[in-house]
C-alpha cells in the first residue's frame, strides 16, 4: 500500500467511516422514479389547510402510499411543522444520496440533475489521491458516507431556491401563484428537519427506508414535544392578523422566516407561547448541513444551479449585475447572502421594518413621538407581542431603518393606517381545486 493510500486509510479511520458502513440506500427499482410530488398548505389557520392526527401519521412511502398522512402539525420546540415538506425533503435526500454514491463509486468527476423545477443541479467532485487502488470495502464505506452528506447539502440548497423561485413569481403547478407562502415561518425549518432525519434513517442497519422514517419523524416530533391535532389550527389562529392576513382565497404571509442559518450556521423555529400543553421550552435549534467534513477523506465537491426558469432574470441580475449569460450559475455558498439580502429588502418595503421579526407585527412604531399621543395619531404606544393592535397602526412619517444580514442597511418610509405595498395573495376557483380535489387523503 503506497503513502497516500495509508494516508487516505488513517483519515477513513479517524473520520468514523464505519458510521456508514451499514448505510441502508433506496432499493435500485425505487431510485429509478423521481421523489413523488406532495401537495403542501399554509400554516394559518385558514381554510384548506390540512391538519393530520400528528400521533397517526401513517408509515412513510417513497412511493404512493393512501396511508401516507400530510399536513400541518405543531410542536412546542419546533413550532409549525409542515410533514408535507419534511417528507419531501427526506426523499430527495434518499434519492440522491443513492445516485451519489453510485457516481462515486463509478469515480465519476461530475454529476447534474433536476428537481421538479427547470433548474439543473451541477457537481463537480475532485477525488483524493490514490482513491482507486483502494479496496473496494472501503471505496465503498467512504462513498456511502460522502454520499449521505452531499445529497443533505445538495437538497437542502435546493429547497432554499425552490423558496427564492416562489418569491420572484414562480409556480410550480404552472397557474397557481406560491409567492403568498415564499418563505412562510415553518418552510425552512420543515425541510432542514426532513433532511435531517432522512441522514439518520439512512444510517440505520436494521430498517429499510420506508421503515427507518416511519420510526425517525415520530421520535422526533415527540422530542419536539409535538401537540394534539388542535393545537396547530389555534397557534395558527393565535398569530392571524400578525403573521398572516386574510383567507383561503386571500391569504398572505405578512411575516416571513428569512432564516436560512447564514448568520450562525443554524435555523431557529418560529414558536407560538402558550398554545396547548406547551410551557417555555427551549427551541430546538438545527445546525444547516454543509461539505466541510469531505475535507477529512481528502475529497471536494462544487455544486451549482443553473437557472431556467422565467424568473432567472431578475435573480441573475442580482449577483451578476455586470452581466450574465445562459451559462451563469448559482453558487449556494456565495450566491445566496446577496439574494437573501435583496429578497429581504423587498420584503421589508412591502411588509414593513419587521416582517422578519416574529413577535412584533410588521409595521409598528416602537417610539411614537411622544408630542402625539397614541389616542390622536392612532399609533401603537407599545409593540405588541403576538397579541394587541392590528397590523398597520403606525405613526404617521415614522420612518424604520433594518439592517440586513450582510450589514446593508434598508430604510423604510412607513405610512399610516395601511401595509404600504402590501399585496395579497392572489386567489380563484383553481386555488380551490389545487388545494381540495388534488388533495392526498
Amino acid at each position: 500500500m503506497g503513502k497516500s493510500e495509508k494516508i487516505l486509510l488513517c483519515l477513513f479511520v479517524i473520520a468514523g467511516g464505519a458510521g456508514a458502513a451499514h448505510a441502508r440506500f433506496l432499493t435500485s427499482p425505487e431510485a429509478r422514479a423521481l421523489p413523488r410530488a406532495r401537495i403542501a398548505c399554509y400554516p394559518s389557520s385558514t381554510m384548506g389547510v390540512r391538519y393530520p392526527d400528528p400521533f397517526h401519521l401513517g408509515p412513510h412511502s417513497y412511493a404512493f402510499s393512501p396511508w401516507e398522512r400530510n399536513g400541518i402539525v405543531y410542536t412546542c420546540r419546533g413550532g409549525h411543522i409542515d410533514i408535507t415538506h419534511l417528507r419531501k425533503a427526506c426523499d430527495w435526500t434518499a434519492y440522491l444520496a443513492y445516485h451519489m454514491r453510485q457516481a462515486l463509486l463509478s469515480n465519476k468527476t461530475s454529476f447534474s440533475y433536476k428537481m421538479h423545477e427547470p433548474s439543473k443541479y451541477y457537481l463537480r467532485f475532485e477525488y483524493p489521491r490514490g482513491w482507486a487502488s483502494l479496496p473496494r470495502q472501503m471505496r465503498e464505506r467512504i462513498a456511502a458516507d460522502i454520499a449521505i452528506q452531499v445529497a443533505e447539502y445538495c437538497t437542502y440548497n435546493g429547497m432554499v431556491w425552490h423558496e427564492m423561485l416562489t418569491w420572484f413569481g414562480y409556480k410550480a403547478a404552472g397557474f397557481y401563484p406560491e409567492y403568498a407562502s415564499a418563505f412562510s415561518w415553518e418552510d425552512i425549518y420543515s425541510n432542514l428537519l426532513g433532511c435531517r432525519l432522512a441522514v439518520e434513517a439512512m444510517r440505520d442497519p436494521n430498517q429499510d427506508y420506508n421503515q427507518a422514517m416511519t420510526a425517525v419523524i415520530g421520535q422526533e416530533l415527540q422530542r419536539l414535544g409535538v401537540q394534539p391535532k388542535p393545537a396547530a389550527w389555534q397557534a395558527g389562529q393565535a398569530v392571524r392578523n400578525q403573521w398572516f392576513v386574510g383567507d383561503f382565497l386571500f391569504c398572505d404571509m405578512v411575516k416571513r422566516n428569512f432564516d436560512i442559518g447564514l448568520n450562525d450556521g443554524h435555523v431557529t423555529p418560529w414558536v407560538v407561547p402558550e398554545i396547548g400543553g406547551c410551557g417555555d421550552e427551549t427551541p430546538a435549534v438545527y445546525p444547516i448541513p454543509d461539505l466541510t467534513d469531505l475535507n477529512e477523506y481528502g475529497f471536494s465537491v462544487k455544486f451549482e444551479i443553473t437557472p431556467r426558469e422565467w424568473e432567472r432574470t431578475e435573480i441573475l441580475r442580482i449577483v451578476f449585475p455586470s452581466g450574465w449569460g445562459r451559462s451563469s450559475r448559482i453558487e449556494p455558498a456565495k450566491h445566496f447572502g446577496p439574494i437573501m439580502d435583496y429578497i429581504r429588502g423587498q420584503a421589508i418595503r412591502r411588509y414593513g421594518p419587521y416582517v422578519d421579526d416574529q413577535s412584533l407585527p410588521s409595521r409598528v412604531s416602537p417610539q411614537p413621538p411622544a408630542a402625539k399621543p397614541a389616542a390622536a395619531t392612532g399609533a401603537v404606544a407599545q409593540a405588541p407581542v403576538l397579541a394587541g393592535a392590528p397590523l398597520g397602526m403606525l405613526t404617521e412619517g415614522a420612518r424604520e431603518t433594518r439592517s440586513s444580514p450582510s450589514g446593508y442597511a434598508y430604510p423604510e418610509p412607513v405610512s399610516g393606517g395601511t401595509l404600504a405595498g402590501h399585496r395579497p395573495g392572489t386567489g380563484d376557483i383553481l386555488t380551490f381545486a389545487y388545494f381540495w380535489l388534488g388533495r392526498e387523503p
